[in-house]
């Protein structure tokens, strides 16, 4: 059965290993000469200032090999649910070989456990080998990427760590699942893709802000969380609160407003917020103030205040091992289904 399941087997899996031998000829290269321009520029800056213009240069210098990176770990569970699961047991299915193979002696509940765990623990270890190795790629820039592709960032979270290898033992089990239901190469293979993709899109948007409960906190404002003071036509002035958290760098924010001195909501993250009781025509907010470097001070003096709810990024590996868990725990119900399944409805 194992030879067999390897020669169906073999044409996705050579694809695959042709494409990690490629990734890791890509991949070593350049992450030594990353971590090298690292390291040099890390030890030749002295002040906050030089570090942060170094930051912004070094991921300048390797944003498209960083995004193309994510974009490999993101899609490749989905090509497994397509190519490696979807027709796994489906093509068995239209060309009634199954049948075949259960009149030499041979189980239902053995020709299934060979197919699903030679194929699964192959698939699994094909996107976990791939994931781990553009983490370890892409630390130097994991720990200065600007926001909005910071290590906690929902795009940048799911293609680190462990979570591709939940991520794809889903998708194989998933697509094994829809091809014994549907029981059609094509259909299966669209509706797998349709299924993995809507449960990708759920997991950062609804259920992972609230695996382990977030904190929410007040913030004074400053340079980190303000995106800017304005003086109006009017001569109202206003303050553009910014989904950054002072002292939290890496933070995941899930919200950002701007409250006033009783706590109500004036603005959210990217709006301005009219403030009242400043000046704009005398003291630190006036245009004759010039740069504005005493105005938060006096915002904050009035009682205004960031209040942000948030992810710390010290909650990466933890949120990484429940994700993770979630993962399995799925494709462990789907495995299920599929051993009952073929005992009871498969002829």
């Amino acid at each position: 059965m194992i030879w067999l399941t390897w020669r169906q087997l073999r044409g996705a899996a050579t694809m695959t290993a042709i494409l990690l031998v490629l990734l890791a000829a890509v991949l070593v290269p350049t992450g030594a000469q990353l971590a090298a321009d690292y390291t040099g520029g890390l030890a030749a800056c002295v002040r906050g200032e030089d570090c942060a213009g170094f930051y912004d240069q070094l991921f300048d210098d390797y944003e498209i090999p960083f995004l193309a990176s994510i974009l490999v770990v993101l899609v490749l569970p989905a090509m497994i649910g397509l190519f490696w699961g979807a027709p796994l047991i489906t093509r068995e299915l239209e060309a009634d070989t199954h049948l075949l193979v259960w009149n030499q002696s041979i189980t239902r509940t053995r020709w299934l456990v060979v197919k699903l765990g030679f194929t699964g623990l192959l698939a699994v270890a094909a996107a976990g080998v791939t994931g781990l190795a553009v983490t370890w790629w892409s630390g130097p820039l994991d720990q200065s990427a600007p926001g909005g592709f910071a290590l906690m960032d929902p795009l940048v979270f799911g293609a680190r760590g462990i979570a591709p290898l939940g991520y794809a033992a889903f998708a194989f089990a998933l697509g094994v699942t829809v091809g014994m239901l549907v029981r059609r190469t094509l259909p299966a293979m669209a509706l797998t893709l349709v299924v993995f993709a809507a449960v990708q899109l759920a997991m950062p948007m609804l259920v992972r802000p609230h695996l382990i409960p977030p904190v929410t906190s007040a913030f004074e404002l400053g340079r980190e969380n303000v995106g800017g003071f304005g003086i109006n036509r009017d001569g109202t002035f206003d303050v553009r609160i910014e989904a950054a958290i002072p002292g939290h760098t890496g933070a995941w924010v899930l919200s950002s407003e701007l409250v006033d001195p009783s706590g109500r909501t004036i603005a959210t993250s990217g709006a301005d917020g009219i403030v009242q009781g400043v000046s704009t025509t005398s003291g630190p907010c006036s245009p004759a103030a010039g740069p504005p470097t005493g105005c938060p001070a006096e915002v904050n003096r009035l009682g205004y205040r960031q209040k942000a709810t948030y992810q710390p990024l010290e909650r990466f590996w933890p949120l990484q091992w429940i994700e993770t868990g979630v993962y399995v725990l799925l494709t462990a119900g789907l495995t299920w289904f599929c051993f009952r399944w073929i005992r009871r409805r498969i002829s």
